[in-house]
């Protein structure tokens, strides 16, 4: 059977004219674990550098249940109406039997899903860890190269998705829920100090009160934060939004806009982007040495080995890595 793969010659010149067909494709080719797909996305990635576009890349965060979809479509239906193009990024969860995937996204973005200046893209997670996609990244690069101006990048929202984001974004906004002043603690200290942007969601109805007490506690917790040199005076905040009614969604794009803006007057947009671009390169180095590694038969057997003694008691972890390594 002839294999019809395209190919990164193919792709790019379509992919920088804006030929949606060619973005799905690219997408697809880089999330593929095949290796003749893999070398393929990797010399599209290539041929896509230097064309000196750039999304405004905004990761979002949350726990479950908080409402990111409904506010994804909710924010990325007034950029739309704002005249700017949207690719939404959206990982779903993973079963760890089967990989598939567990929720629908773009069957929840209906109306964001029928416009022509947005594109949607549920991938699952396939459980690497924190739920981005090892491949996230490259989609994004593929959709700023498309030229839209924002990337939305959703995650799960549990593990160490937040980190993992805050690696391929220029903001992170984190997404919670109304709640008691109890609920604070539960939010870790590290995460509250990577976001950039708390939206308290659901500021509406019955639960107004409890999110600008929510809000008001947050507000709270950030100011005793040590500031950080990369935001202006008055970031990180809080804000309430409702993704039912679009209340607070525009000052909190406002908001972000500004931001972005400081950040690139400061040297420190380009900045960040260099530090995340060395650190994909030490992720790929280490994710490629890996994939070298257990592809070797010996090297695999060794392991199969050392594994089995590890789960018999018989040596620690530490002392069987420390073995493997110097066989190598």
């Amino acid at each position: 059977m002839t294999d019809h793969s395209p190919t990164a010659a193919d792709l790019a010149p379509r992919i920088l004219a804006g030929d949606r067909r060619a973005l799905a494709r690219a997408v697809t080719l880089a999330e593929s674990t095949r290796p003749d797909h893999r070398a393929e996305a990797t010399a599209l990635i290539e041929a896509l550098r230097g064309h000196g576009r750039q999304a405004l890349r905004i990761g979002l965060s949350g726990t479950p249940g908080v409402g990111k979809s409904t506010f994804v479509e909710a924010f990325g239906m007034g950029l739309v109406q704002a005249g700017l193009r949207v690719a939404v990024l959206a990982v779903d969860p993973s079963s760890a039997r089967s990989g598939g995937s567990i929720l629908g996204d773009k069957t929840r973005m209906d109306r964001l899903a029928r416009e022509p200046s947005a594109f949607i893209r549920p991938s699952p997670s396939a459980t690497h860890l924190g739920g981005v996609t090892r491949r996230t990244r490259e989609a994004v690069a593929i959709c700023e190269a498309a030229g839209f101006d924002v990337v939305l990048i959703e995650t799960v929202g549990v593990g160490q998705s937040e980190t993992m984001v805050a690696e391929m974004c220029d903001i992170f906004v984190l997404l919670l829920a109304p709640a008691g002043g109890d609920e604070l603690q539960g939010v870790k200290r590290g995460i509250m100090e990577m976001a950039d942007i708390i939206l308290v969601n659901k500021a509406d109805g019955d639960l107004k009160p409890a999110a600008t007490r929510t809000v008001a506690d947050y507000a709270g917790a950030l100011r005793l934060l040590r500031k950080r040199p990369q935001d202006p005076d008055g970031f990180p905040k809080a804000l309430p939004v409702s993704a039912m009614t679009g209340d607070g969604i525009e000052g909190a794009w406002d908001d972000m806009q500004a931001l972005a803006r400081w950040r690139r007057d400061q040297g420190w947009w380009d900045r960040r982007r260099a530090e995340q671009a060395a650190h994909w390169f030490d992720q790929e180095v280490r994710e490629g040495l890996l994939a070298r590694l257990k592809r070797d038969p010996a090297v695999k057997s060794a392991m199969a080995d050392a594994a089995r003694a590890v789960a018999r008691g018989d040596i620690t972890p530490d002392a069987a890595a420390a073995q493997m390594l110097a066989k190598l």
